[in-house]
């Protein structure tokens, strides 16, 4: 009897200890921004509790570099706060082992103008404002050399400048701006390109702006993780959760039609 008892015991013990495994397995902790990033996030793990039983743990982060070190050293088990040109270069820099486990929403930077309704409609010899930091000057020169006017001699570079201009057939003259100080020169410019983080508070709508990012972006933010668990069950139970109509219409709520989902 006493044999019997200590193996029921056993066998108890040893269920408990698989439930509490397969529990542990069953939920992820995800470093956010505070604010309304967190709370897009908090509608996907309702989302991901509701369809998968997956348990989210949202960690918030109110600078740019932390997550991804909590990442690397296992404090997280994911992030998203972050494109990816910034989790390039964390790699590079650092040499984090991360990776993409999927798309989250595009913040486009948009070129608004309160003398042209169009494109077409600039004279030749405008004046253009450009973000003078190299992220959105080179997102603001791309969109022009993929609308065709002017030309690039890489428009894959990330980081282009005036200089890497090969083709200005309307002699269009650019002036580099901060970031922060564009709404303020749109006035005097033919066009300015100014990065939603200023365009909104400013009163600008993303709808008015005469050309605008789309999902293809390359600025586009991301889901990361550490290599190797892109497929893990409950990275990928997230990443389905996050990537849906109900966090999508968050974003739009949250962010005025200014954040593209990258997914679609």
């Amino acid at each position: 009897m006493r044999n019997i008892l200590i193996r029921g015991f056993a066998a108890t013990a040893l269920a408990l200890a698989i439930g509490q495994a397969h529990a542990e397995q069953h939920s992820i902790k995800i470093g956010t921004i505070a604010g309304p990033e967190t709370d897009v996030m908090q509608v996907a793990a309702e989302l991901a509790k509701e369809r998968h039983g997956l348990d989210v743990e949202i960690i918030e982060f109110t600078d740019y570099v932390t997550p991804n070190a909590a990442l690397a050293d296992g404090s997280l088990d994911a992030n998203a706060y972050q494109h990816k040109p910034y989790l390039q270069t964390m790699i590079n820099d650092r040499g984090y082992d991360l990776a993409i486990a999927g798309l989250t929403f595009v913040y486009p930077i948009g070129a608004y103008s309160e003398k042209y309704d169009s494109l077409d409609a600039l004279p030749k010899g405008a004046v253009i404002a450009l973000p003078n930091d190299p992220t959105n000057e080179g997102r603001s020169l791309i969109l022009l050399h993929n609308q065709g006017l002017i030309t690039l001699d890489d428009p894959e570079n990330l980081e282009a400048t005036p200089l890497n201009i090969t083709e200005n057939p309307r002699k269009f003259a650019f002036r580099e701006i901060e970031a922060a100080q564009l709404p303020r020169v749109l006035p005097d410019v033919d066009l300015a390109f100014i990065n939603n983080t200023f365009a909104q508070p400013a009163g600008l709508n993303l709808d008015d702006a005469l050309v605008r990012e789309g999902p293809e972006s390359p600025y586009v933010n991301i889901i990361a993780v550490r290599s190797g668990d892109e497929t893990a069950e409950p990275i990928t139970q997230l990443v389905d959760a996050y990537q849906s109509e109900e966090v999508a219409a968050k974003a739009k709520e949250l962010f005025d039609g200014a954040a593209v989902p990258g997914w679609e």
